[in-house]
């Protein structure tokens, strides 16, 4: 199938986001008193169209499901989301594997980082101003006042360009189709005189109310214009390069100097003026709630620790006042690090160089524990973790890392015996349930299977949206005996990857089965209900999923 149109449907769910850093922006000429934004699309149909768009990315190969790293940024953006003007707003956060510096909001509050955003940032409180930026164009309805304008005159432009971007992106940035790249050349014209026009309002709103639901969660409010500062020494150090090498940030949220002194400027106000929230900081170790509390990332260090993505000269001073973060910044990006890595000897290489230039520090030595276990290496992943797990026996992150070396090096008493203890810590932590129930279906015996369906029941209620519980659980029931539970399970992993219509076909074989009972087969009749009309619709536009219908 042509790879512009298998990507449509994420364009259209990319073209309804207009208004916050995937496509067009609010008109500023629009009054904010009298929008019809609101009333064009419900708030389940905005939910509808952003789980469409997270489904199609992965589908394309884009999203990062980890449950470390998931559970780390849903941590900071419901936080963040809780501080914000709108605390009642539904958010989804999200991972792309991409390290370009990007970051953008969609419908429903669907929120994408790309795993560059990250590895760029200093320090946890830049990231969160990236988000807390995103969930203001959510929380002013930019993105909905978008969709009025898209749907005024520019659907079609941006069906037709997002559908293209995607494919050359899948293509590593080239393609080689002439129409595509014609399409690819013509949108981003319009897009970029459009952004021009419309984009300078909603971009000021977003970062004062940004900036001030960054405080009232407890963060460093100065995070926000720090990360500018750094966007902008990337910007320097790449003048006279192509566009390319542009953060994709900076394509849709322009950057000047004006916008960096105003937000320092407001940060020192919330500063002087005490409007400084306090946070409830959760980590692996303790609970506490004071105002920028800084925990460490890893003994003796905190998140100041120099970001090794970037050059020396392009390294900033950073603050000396400490803020509410996690602490677990260093060991997101670190992990981040490996699994957007190309391949793990990309990695390995990456953490060489790390290495060469001066000694890596905990996290760093963790992560390039995590590249030698992708890798295979686990005696040399073992290594490196031994020692970081008993200096910290308590770390979460290691505690995990150590238990999926010891398995793949065949040390299965120890790795069971590990998180068995680390659950009796963290009962029903969704991070290492997923982690042991997985190792527990590469075993592929009954017993094991048994065990981890009965690990997975407690998050079987918020596991409806959730792709890697559903994979992990369809294994689990698989092995465990019990093939329409695993089917039903793997019938919503296909929906939640992208593949209603895979899903479609997975359950109505299913409810071919003679010895489906009541509860079963009302369950998938439910399914199919739900379904259908979005298979239905993807067929309306003329996209199917030829490897489900076999044409």
């Amino acid at each position: 199938m042509n790879p512009v149109r298998r990507l449509l449907p994420a364009a259209l769910a990319f073209a309804l986001s207009a208004g916050s850093g995937a496509a067009i922006a609010q008109e500023s000429r629009l009054p904010d008193i009298g929008s019809s934004a609101g009333s064009i699309l419900t708030p389940a149909k905005q939910a509808e169209y952003g789980a469409m768009t997270l489904a199609q990315l992965r589908h394309a190969g884009y999203i990062l499901d980890d449950p470390l790293l998931d559970g780390w940024l849903r941590d900071v953006g419901m936080r963040l989301g809780g501080a914000s003007d709108r605390p009642q707003q539904p958010f989804t956060f999200f991972l792309l594997r991409e390290r370009q510096i990007n970051a953008f909001a969609t419908l429903g509050g669907y929120i994408g980082v790309n795993a560059g955003l990250i590895l760029a940032a200093e320090r946890e409180d830049e990231m969160a101003g990236v988000l807390a930026h995103e969930i203001a164009h959510v929380t002013q309805q930019h993105v909905l006042r978008g969709v009025e304008r898209a749907q005024r005159d520019s659907l079609p432009i941006l069906l037709a360009t997002l559908g293209a971007i995607i494919a050359a992106q899948q293509a590593g940035g080239n393609s080689s189709d002439d129409a595509t790249s014609a399409a690819l050349m013509t949108g981003l014209g319009l897009i970029q005189q459009r952004q021009i026009n419309y984009t300078r309002d909603n971009e000021a709103e977003a970062d004062r109310i940004g900036i001030r639901s960054l405080a009232n969660a407890g963060y460093n409010p100065e995070g926000m214009a720090d990360f500018f500062q750094t966007l902008q020494s990337v910007v320097r150090m790449n003048q006279g390069d192509e566009r390319s090498a542009t953060p994709g940030y900076l394509q849709t949220h322009p950057l000047t100097l004006s916008r960096i002194s105003e937000a320092r400027e407001r940060a020192q106000q919330l500063r002087q003026n005490g409007t400084i929230g306090t946070a409830t900081v959760s980590t692996p170790n303790a609970s506490r709630s004071e105002p920028f509390l800084r925990q460490p990332d890893y003994a003796g260090s905190t998140s100041n620790t120099p970001n090794p993505l970037l050059p020396a000269s392009l390294r900033l001073p950073s603050h000396a006042t400490a803020s509410g973060e996690t602490g677990d910044f260093g060991w997101a990006r670190e992990r981040l690090r490996v699994l957007s890595a190309n391949t793990p000897a990309q990695a390995i290489r990456e953490y060489q160089q790390m290495r060469a230039r001066e000694p890596l520090n905990e996290v760093q030595r963790y992560g390039l524990a995590l590249a030698h276990h992708q890798a295979g290496q686990n005696a040399d992943a073992l290594r490196e973790l031994t020692p970081l797990a008993e200096a910290y026996p308590g770390n979460l992150w290691l505690q995990i890392a150590m238990a999926e070396a010891e398995a793949e090096a065949g040390k299965t008493a120890q790795a069971d015996q590990r998180l068995e203890t680390l659950l009796a810590r963290l009962p029903n932590h969704r991070a290492a349930v997923l982690s042991y129930a997985k190792l527990l279906g590469e075993r592929n015996t009954r017993e094991a299977g048994v065990r981890a369906v009965a690990l997975l029941r407690p998050l079987l209620g918020t596991g409806n949206q959730d792709l890697p519980f559903q994979q992990v659980y369809a294994r689990a029931n698989e092995i465990a005996g019990d093939p329409v539970r695993a089917g039903e399970a793997w019938a919503e992993a296909a929906y939640l990857g992208g593949r209603p219509e895979q899903a479609l076909v997975q359950l109505n074989n299913l409810k071919k089965r003679e010895d489906l009972d009541y509860y079963a087969r009302s369950r998938i009749d439910a399914r199919i209900a739900a379904i259908t009309p979005i298979v239905l619709e993807l067929r309306r536009q003329g996209i199917r999923d030829e490897d489900a219908t076999g044409r």
